[in-house]
């Protein structure tokens, strides 16, 4: 079997999540004994001088056993930033990207309102 059909096989189902700089890949992942796990990967693309670019990726696998208390422990966390920062503070750093990404989900739920169908305008080299 060929490394690209064994890649495809392996993936069962995915989300994205764009984030200004940053990308979220959620995958769910099959292990050769065909049991589930989740890969969570960050890519940050980042612009060199010249106008190139790179991407940084950091991946963690996270096997069923360990779902409930990594759930847990991000809802613990989650919630703690969120009583002691409030939902509305974002870092002046953060700002440009939460106003770019949270105009783009607008649009986005307005056109499901109205029954224009969604599509996900992805550009390849952002991934």
């Amino acid at each position: 079997m060929r490394e690209n059909d064994m890649l495809e096989k392996e993936e069962i189902f995915s989300k994205v999540l764009r984030a200004g700089r940053r990308t979220y890949f959620f995958d769910v992942r099959a292990t050769k004994a065909d049991d589930y796990y989740i890969t969570i990967t960050e890519s940050k693309k980042f612009t060199e001088e010249d106008g190139s670019f790179h991407f940084k990726k950091h991946k963690i696998y996270l096997y069923k056993e360990d779902f409930a208390a990594f759930s847990e422990i991000l809802e613990e966390m989650t919630s703690y930033v969120l009583n002691h920062k409030g939902e509305e503070v974002i870092s002046e750093r953060h700002q440009k990207d939460f106003k770019k990404e949270y105009a783009t989900e607008r649009v986005s739920s307005e056109s499901s309102v109205t029954g224009i169908s969604n599509f996900t305008d992805i550009d390849f080299d952002d991934i």
